[in-house]
């Protein structure tokens, strides 16, 4: 997500700031203990594990980062947060990086532009945490 930096004219550690700014955390206290990965019921479909986030932007990598599925694949349960022994919040982190991208126009799904039939068929429960995670 080259553009969403060049977009906004940031440079990646301007962006790295901003997403701990947004999330309210320090991206720099975790310490890649695993642990939010290990109980994340979603790990299994994200491209990057929930603790490499973490570690690439500390690295300042935040391309991987912003072209992975897995902000849009967390379901902001809280288990991975909850688990975090230095108390990094991995789901806001996750928020912040989805409204970051939002912002710069990107979105995986467009809720509003589902077909009737399909969103007939979405769960209630599904059609609200789309709405809330899509829109920035």
């Amino acid at each position: 997500m080259r553009a969403l930096i060049h977009k906004n004219n940031m440079q990646e550690k301007d962006l790295l700031r901003e997403v701990e700014e947004l999330s309210g955390q320090n991206l720099y206290a975790c310490y890649q203990c695993g642990k939010c990965t290990a109980g994340c019921p979603l790990a299994f479909s994200m491209d990057i594990l929930p603790h490499t986030i973490i570690r690439l932007m500390q690295l300042g990598q935040l391309e991987p980062v912003l072209s992975s599925n897995t902000p849009w694949h967390c379901a902001a349960c809280l288990t991975c947060s909850s688990r975090c022994p230095k108390g990094v919040d991995l789901a806001r982190v996750m928020e912040a990086l989805r409204a970051l991208l939002i912002r710069a126009g990107y979105a995986p799904i467009q809720v509003f532009r589902l077909p009737a039939e399909l969103a007939a068929q979405l769960p209630q429960q599904a059609a609200v945490s789309a709405l809330r995670k899509h829109s920035g």
